[in-house]
């Protein structure tokens, strides 16, 4: 099963996953950690939203490629990869009926303030979920960007209001 973790930044998706890893012993993609890695460090200032989207497209490959293997053994994969757009969800949706696996979609639908003070927090205190600091100007261009699933996307879906 692929268990897919939707939120805006700060809804505590990367928590949630840690959490449902030891619930259902499945294994966690956490694209944060995957750009802290492997592309922040070589990101300069002209390099904008659509650098760190390429990049992505091809983790995901091998996030994918992962998945499958789980999947035949017997492990769930838990992606907190962002899936901020509906295309993004839509490309796991597909990905996961094409292998013929279940999917499950976790919705994190935690208000704005409270969003952004889990941020300022993480930011302070760097604690286990910290991957890189989440500036203000960051935290409002992903308030613009995300996109809340609709009421299709939901249907069996978990919804977390806090």
């Amino acid at each position: 099963m692929i268990h897919l973790l939707v939120g805006n930044t700060g809804a505590g998706k990367s928590t949630y996953a840690n959490k449902l890893k030891l619930d259902i012993n499945g294994v966690i993609f956490t694209l944060d950690k995957w750009n802290k890695i492997l592309f922040l460090p070589d990101k300069t200032e002209n390099d904008g939203v659509n650098w760190f989207l390429e990049r992505i497209d091809r983790a995901e490959e091998v996030m994918q490629d992962l998945i499958l293997q789980l999947e035949n053994s017997g492990v769930d994969s838990i992606l907190d990869v962002g899936l901020s757009k509906f295309k993004h969800r839509e490309k796991y949706r597909k990905f996961a009926k094409e292998n013929n696996i279940e999917v499950k979609v976790h919705f994190l639908n935690i208000p704005k303030e409270i969003r952004k003070q889990r941020v300022l927090k993480r930011n302070l205190e760097k604690g286990i979920t910290f991957e890189f600091e989440v500036t203000n100007e960051n935290f409002e261009f992903m308030e613009n960007w995300f996109e809340a699933p609709l009421e299709t996307e939901l249907k069996n879906s978990i919804v977390i209001t806090e």
